[in-house]
């Protein structure tokens, strides 16, 4: 839509000065504009970065202990208990590091919304991938599922980024789905042969 608008104001200008209207036109299309960008929310879009490290690291980290764990432990009650722990433990240090390293930056973003941000993002999607494990007892479907869901919650937030920034959404939603499947799949493997090794019955 922004674009759109980018080239209405283009066209505006170029006959702004045969038809003196233009002009008119051109100032309702910039604030036009405007307020689609506000509709964006600009706050969020500044601390994007932000939430992108909350949502990547979650995604990425805990899908792959959920799967890995799935093979290990094979017990919906247990795999949810440490996925949840997990989650919980990692949103604080990954909100803790985002504070540190903000304020060592020279931004204009504040440290603490920064780190609330990044805490925020990780510890809803840890919620949103540890509940399939708490309504159903098949531990495969409860993973499918979360790796389901995983995918898209990358859809949706790369969507509104793409659109946002004018960045391309299937480059950032294909990198972002395949390390984040590609390291749940890795960690399924390594789970299974960390069963077999330790003998795990549970």
């Amino acid at each position: 839509m922004e674009h759109g608008e980018e080239k209405a104001q283009i066209n505006y200008e170029a006959v702004s000065d045969v038809v003196p209207e233009a002009k008119t036109y051109q100032q309702e299309e910039q604030q036009h504009e405007q307020q689609l960008l506000n509709l964006l929310d600009e706050d969020r879009l500044q601390y994007a970065g932000s939430i992108v490290l909350g949502l990547s690291d979650a995604l990425v980290e805990l899908t792959g202990a959920l799967a890995g764990l799935t093979l290990a432990l094979q017990n919906v009650k247990l795999i949810a208990l440490s996925g949840l722990i997990t989650g919980i433990a990692a949103s604080m240090s990954m909100a803790a590091s985002e504070y540190l390293s903000t304020r060592s930056e020279i931004t204009k973003k504040n440290p603490v919304r920064a780190a609330i941000y990044t805490g925020v993002a990780y510890i809803c999607t840890v919620i949103l991938l540890i509940l399939p494990y708490l309504f159903f007892e098949n531990y495969y479907l409860d993973l499918t599922i979360a790796l389901t869901t995983a995918v898209i919650i990358i859809a949706v937030f790369n969507f509104y980024i793409s659109i946002a920034k004018g960045e391309s959404f299937r480059e950032r939603f294909f990198e972002m789905a395949g390390l984040c499947l590609g390291v749940a799949t890795v960690s399924f493997i390594i789970g299974y042969f960390i069963r077999q090794w330790l003998g795990i019955e549970i």
